[in-house]
C-alpha cells in the first residue's frame, strides 16, 4: 500500500474490523503502529492534524538519557533511555547522530561535580555507550567553543549524547508501519468512542477533515496516544473524567551558527532557576533551549512567552562572548509536554515531576499512554501493545522493534540536509534527472529543491503547505521569514501535483503567513 491519504481511506472503507486502533500520530502513536504492525496485527492509526504536528516536532532534537534526570535521582528512567538511544542509532542511523557537548566550567567544584555525574552517565549506558566523558583545559574548551565567554573560564567537560530530526523520524515511523501493513491517516479527527452493551470499547468514530465524511470502525483494542490531548479523548470515554495531564511549555530559539562556533554543542547544567539549557548545532543553525513553563491550557500551536524568550537570551548572554539579541532570532517555537497533573499543593514546579510514561487502562478498556520522552518511544510502544494484546484478547506475538530498521535506513553519509532522507535521497535526486527544472532551489539561501515537494506529495502524505515547510523539511524552524518567501512556489507545485485550484493556493498562503507570525519576533 502506498503512503497516501487516498490509499488509507480506501483500505479503511474495505476493512470490517481492526486488531488495534490508535488515536494520535505523534512519536508515541506512530511507534505503537510500528510495533503492532510488525508483530502482524491489523493496525489503524488516526491523526487529527499532521504527523508530529504538536510536541513531537518541537523537541530540543536530542536523543538522550537525560543528564538532568540523573541529577534528580531518576536512575531507572536514565538507564532505559540510554538503552533506547542506542537502539535508535542502530535502527535509524540516517536521522540520528552522535553529538559532542561541552560544559564550560567557571569554578573547580562544579567542574569535578559534573565530571563525576557524567562518568556515571557513561557507565549506565553500558555497551551502548557512544563516547567517553573527559576533562578539558581552558584552551581545549575555547578550541571546541570559540565563542564561549572566557572570563573566569578554567576549563570544562566534554561528553557525548545523541541528536536527531524529530519530525523526519516521526514520518519514517509512519512509513515503516505502512510497509508492515498498518493503515495510517492524517487530518482525520476522532469524534467518538464506540462501546458495546457492557460499556466496553469496541471501536472509534472519526471524520475525514478533507471531505467531512464520517467513518465508524470496529477494533478489538483502542489506544489513546494523543500526548497533551489525552484528556480530550478520555472525556469522550467518560464525561466526568478529571484531567490526567497538565502541559509544560518548552520554548526554543534558532540563531545563526556563528554564535556558537564549531560542531560541538553547549550544555549549561544549572541556569538561574536550576534547569538545563542547550545550544545545539542543528541543520547548519543553532538551537537554544529549552524552557519549562507550566500552563493551564493546551493548544496545537502554542505561542512562546516573552519571559521564556528573555530567559533563553539572558542565559546565553552569560556564556557566549557575542550573544544573540532579539534581532538575531531566525525562528522561535514552543512545544507542550504532557506532565502528570499536579496535586493541589504542588504549585507550579515541573522540574521534579518524572518524565517517565504512564500506561493506563480505563474501566471501558480504553488504553491510554502518556508522558515519557522521544528517546523512549519504542519501549513505550512495546509496553502499550503488550497491554493491547491482553485487552483485545489477541494472539500473543513477540515484539520485533529492538532490531527493526526504520524507513530510510542507511549508514551512508550524505551532504547537508540530504542525510535525513536516508535511502530516499537518491530517489528524489532521480526526479531531477527526469526533469532538470525540479533541481531549482526553493530559496536562494537554502538547499531545498522543488523535487522534494513533488516527492513529498507522492510519498510523504502532505496535505498543506505547512506540512512540507514545517515538518518534511524543517524550513519554518530554521528561518521562518525565509520559509514564507518559498511558500508560493511550494503551493504551486503542490497544487499541480494534488489537483488543487488557485483558491486553494490563496487559502494555503494566507494560512501559512498567519502561522509564520507565531514563529517570528
Amino acid at each position: 500500500m502506498k503512503f497516501t491519504r487516498n490509499d488509507s481511506l480506501s483500505t479503511i472503507e474495505n476493512t470490517k474490523e481492526w486488531d488495534i486502533a490508535i488515536i494520535g500520530g505523534g512519536a508515541t502513536g506512530l511507534g505503537i503502529a510500528v510495533d503492532a504492525a510488525s508483530r502482524g496485527y491489523k493496525t489503524l492509526l488516526i491523526e487529527k492534524h499532521d504527523f508530529a504536528k504538536g510536541t513531537s516536532s518541537k523537541s530540543t532534537k536530542l536523543v538522550h538519557g537525560g543528564v538532568r534526570y540523573l541529577a534528580n535521582g531518576d536512575v531507572k528512567l536514565v538507564i532505559s533511555a540510554l538503552k533506547e538511544r542506542g537502539l535508535i542509532f542502530k535502527n535509524a542511523p540516517h536521522v540520528s547522530f552522535v553529538q559532542g557537548f561541552v560544559i564550560p566550567s567557571y569554578n573547580i567544584f562544579s567542574k569535578y561535580k559534573f565530571l563525576i555525574g557524567l562518568k556515571l552517565y557513561d557507565w549506565l549506558a553500558g555497551r551502548l555507550r557512544i563516547g567517553k566523558s573527559t576533562l578539558l583545559s581552558k584552551k581545549e574548551v575555547i578550541n571546541k567553543l570559540p565563542k564561549v565567554n572566557q572570563k573566569n573560564l578554567i576549563g570544562g567537560i566534554q561528553y557525548f549524547d545523541g541528536q536527531f530530526d524529530d519530525a523526519r523520524l516521526a514520518l519514517n515511523l509512519g512509513q515503516t508501519a505502512c510497509e508492515h501493513g498498518a493503515t495510517i491517516l492524517n487530518y482525520a479527527e476522532v469524534t467518538g468512542i464506540l462501546k458495546n452493551g457492557e460499556g466496553k470499547v469496541e471501536g472509534i468514530e472519526f471524520v475525514d477533515r478533507d471531505t467531512n465524511k464520517k467513518y465508524t470502525v470496529k477494533a478489538k483494542a483502542v489506544i489513546n496516544a494523543t500526548g497533551i490531548f489525552v484528556d480530550d479523548i478520555l472525556k469522550l470515554d467518560t464525561a466526568t473524567h478529571k484531567n490526567l495531564v497538565r502541559p509544560s511549555q518548552g520554548t526554543h530559539i534558532v540563531i545563526d551558527k556563528k554564535f556558537l562556533g564549531k560542531e560541538d554543542a553547549l550544555m549549561i547544567p544549572e541556569t538561574s532557576d536550576g534547569r538545563v539549557l542547550f545550544g545545539v548545532p542543528w541543520h547548519d543553525k543553532v538551537l537554544l533551549g529549552t524552557t519549562d513553563t507550566p500552563l493551564n491550557e493546551h493548544k496545537i500551536e502554542p505561542r512562546p512567552l516573552e519571559e521564556e524568550i528573555e530567559f533563553i537570551l539572558n542565559t546565553a548572554a552569560d556564556y557566549l562572548e557575542n550573544p544573540p539579541t532579539r534581532k538575531d532570532v531566525l525562528s522561535v517555537f514552543a512545544g507542550l509536554r504532557p506532565l502528570a497533573a499536579p496535586k493541589d499543593n504542588d504549585g507550579n514546579s515541573t522540574k521534579e515531576i518524572s518524565r517517565d510514561h504512564k500506561l493506563i487502562k480505563s474501566d471501558s478498556d480504553l488504553i491510554t499512554i502518556t508522558g515519557g520522552k522521544w528517546t523512549t518511544y519504542r519501549k513505550m510502544a512495546e509496553e502499550t501493545v503488550d497491554m493491547a494484546i491482553a485487552v483485545g484478547k489477541l494472539i500473543p506475538k513477540d515484539c520485533k522493534t529492538p532490531h527493526l530498521p526504520i524507513h530510510g535506513y542507511s549508514t551512508e553519509k550524505r551532504a547537508g540536509h540530504w542525510q535525513v532522507y536516508g535511502s530516499d535521497a537518491e530517489k528524489i535526486q532521480a526526479l531531477v534527472k527526469e526533469n532538470p527544472s525540479l533541481g531549482n532551489k526553493l530559496h536562494p539561501d537554502f538547499e531545498f529543491i522543488e523535487a522534494e515537494v513533488i516527492w513529498s506529495c507522492r510519498n510523504e502524505m502532505i496535505y498543506n503547505v505547512e506540512d512540507f515547510l514545517a515538518r518534511r523539511v524543517r524550513f519554518l524552524l530554521l528561518d521562518a521569514k525565509a520559509s514564507l518567501q518559498a511558500a508560493p512556489r511550494v503551493a504551486q507545485l503542490m497544487a499541480q501535483e494534488l489537483g488543487k485550484d488557485q483558491a486553494w493556493i490563496d487559502a494555503q498562503l494566507e494560512s501559512y503567513k498567519n502561522l509564520v507570525a507565531n514563529y517570528t519576533l
